[in-house]
């Protein structure tokens, strides 16, 4: 294997090309059918800084960034580098000028080990041999300089999802990336992730790399980056230098109006428990105990937040509480009655919803429609359906107003599940599943990975849920989302349940020392 980096640890820019002081997109346009969704952009960058590219899902920037990276030829336009023409129509051709990107969605294989996700698709200097133990000391070289701790040897599926990304971002520079496109590299992360991954941007911007941070987070945006671009509907609103901006005015480029951050919650009767979790255990995919003795109670009217840091054992307790996963002990009941071990059809004609975590892998089928997917659950039941034959009149007119109620924005009900935005995708399932009015609602980080106007949009829906009545559990890594929404607060550590609150007596000291592993006694 040839290593693409050299130098010393104090500068690690590649030598295989030219470092690259600036990159300019001069007008750039990017057509799909139907759709125009870059529109005449300009956008640059520079060494030693970060550029923030901001804007709500389905504005541009993920595409904008795919023209940069060859994924995608845009229609009109130029990009240049340092200054000259840049011709790139594949990602080999920006890795050659010296272009990485992060991709939202990581692309690494879960069976292979760190080193050879880093290997995978460059020349080994050993044919037909493989040098994966340089590669490993290159890798352990690069983890020491930016802080991007990971160790070479271990399987991908291993590792936790902050692990991940920092394997994504040793392969860019291992390739030598002098210019680093991070497309929402903070959705997936724990807000001590995201400090760590803050540590590592800021140690490349020191060595001079130049770094593009996609994103729709403002608190983020105004800690990290130099300077602003916010899109919107594909076209560039504005640029602004980071110290001069505001999560209010950067809110209002977003979205062209005033945003919400604080909501007002109705007064609302609390009702009988609606949703009860008794001594609850259950195995991780590494058949662990992921779960151990969870106890929890959610009335009617009444959102329960979850609070923790990733990996405690949230995903399991959705899984298990939605018949995903077997209980090993314990019990689940709805409105007193036991549902432990039954499978999600059952529970969901028993009134349970669930909005999943991983929602391109539990929530919707890619290369399912629109309208497909919106009757996933209902579609054998009337009036969708009629003996052994679907009734396509009666889909569509339902599809038409969940489109409408739920401010589903996509070319049509045929259009291509995997071609919307991911908070129109959220959106999607948000309205599939609360369009059951469901007694108990199980929301496993349902605004990770989407933009403020869609996260507002999703707070409001769970707040219309708590005042009709529906039991809501609240799975979130986001405390402010967590504080804003809850009205009790319960934090998990490794599988138990360490303290419940109650919202107005909580604080982010209290519950990070509980998410810590302090019993809520001892705080």
């Amino acid at each position: 294997m040839k290593t693409m980096v050299t130098g010393s640890d104090s500068n690690l820019l590649p030598t295989g090309h030219a470092r690259i002081e600036s990159m300019e997109m001069r007008g750039i346009v990017k057509r799909f059918p139907g759709v125009l969704a870059v529109d005449h952009v300009d956008f640059d960058v520079h060494a030693g800084e970060v550029h923030a590219l901001l804007g709500e899902n389905g504005a541009g920037k993920s595409t904008l960034m795919k023209v940069l990276y060859g994924l995608y030829q845009p229609n009109e336009g130029e990009i240049l580098i340092n200054g000259q023409h840049a011709t790139i129509k594949s990602p080999a051709d920006a890795i050659a000028q010296g272009i990485g990107m992060v991709h939202q969605h990581f692309m690494l294989v879960p069976s292979l080990t760190v080193a050879e996700n880093v290997a995978l698709g460059l020349r080994s200097s050993r044919e037909p041999l493989l040098d994966l133990d340089t590669v490993a000391q290159r890798i352990v070289e690069l983890a020491k300089t930016y802080g991007l701790q990971v160790d070479p040897l271990a399987p991908v599926w291993q590792l936790a999802v902050g692990e991940q990304q920092r394997v994504e971002i040793i392969k860019a520079l291992y390739r030598g990336a002098a210019l680093l496109i991070l497309d929402e590299p903070t959705a997936v992360l724990t807000p001590q992730e995201v400090d760590d991954l803050f540590g590592t941007l800021r140690q490349m911007v020191r060595d001079g790399h130049a770094l593009i941070f996609i994103s729709h987070k403002l608190h983020e945006v105004l800690a990290i980056s130099d300077r602003v671009t916010v899109l919107r509907d594909g076209r560039k609103v504005g640029e602004i230098p980071t110290r001069e901006a505001t999560k209010e005015s950067l809110a209002r480029m977003m979205v062209g109006r005033e945003v919400v951050f604080r909501y007002e919650r109705s007064a609302v009767q609390v009702g009988p428990p609606l949703l009860k979790v008794e001594n609850l255990w259950a195995r991780s995919d590494r058949n662990t105990d992921a779960l151990r003795g969870v106890n929890l109670e959610i009335r009617a009217g009444e959102i329960l937040g979850l609070a923790g840091v990733s990996g405690n054992g949230q995903r399991e307790l959705a899984e298990a509480l939605f018949g995903l996963r077997p209980a090993t002990q314990g019990r689940v009941l709805i409105a007193g009655d036991d549902v432990t071990g039954k499978d999600p059809t059952a529970l969901n004609r028993l009134g349970m919803s669930y909005i999943p975590e991983e929602r391109m892998i539990d929530g919707v089928i890619t290369d399912f429609t629109v309208a497909e997917n919106l009757i996933l659950q209902t579609h054998g039941d009337r009036p969708f359906s009629s003996s052994i034959f679907l009734r396509p009149g009666q889909i569509a007119r339902r599809c038409t107003q969940l489109i409408e109620n739920f401010n589903i924005r996509t070319p049509s009900q045929e259009t291509l599940i995997k071609s919307l935005s991911g908070g129109n995708i959220q959106k999607l399932v948000l309205a599939r599943e609360l369009s059951r009015n469901p007694r108990v609602l199980i929301a496993a980080q349902p605004t990770r990975g989407v933009d403020i106007g869609a996260t507002e949009y999703i707070h409001q829906r769970l707040l219309d849920q708590r005042a009709k009545g529906t039991a809501t559990l609240l799975i979130s890594e986001d405390l402010d989302e967590i504080m804003a929404l809850a009205d009790r607060i319960a934090v998990i550590y490794e599988g138990e349940i360490v303290g419940v609150v109650d919202r107005n007596e909580a604080t982010v000291e209290q519950l990070g020392l509980m998410m810590a592993g302090v019993h809520a006694g001892q705080t």
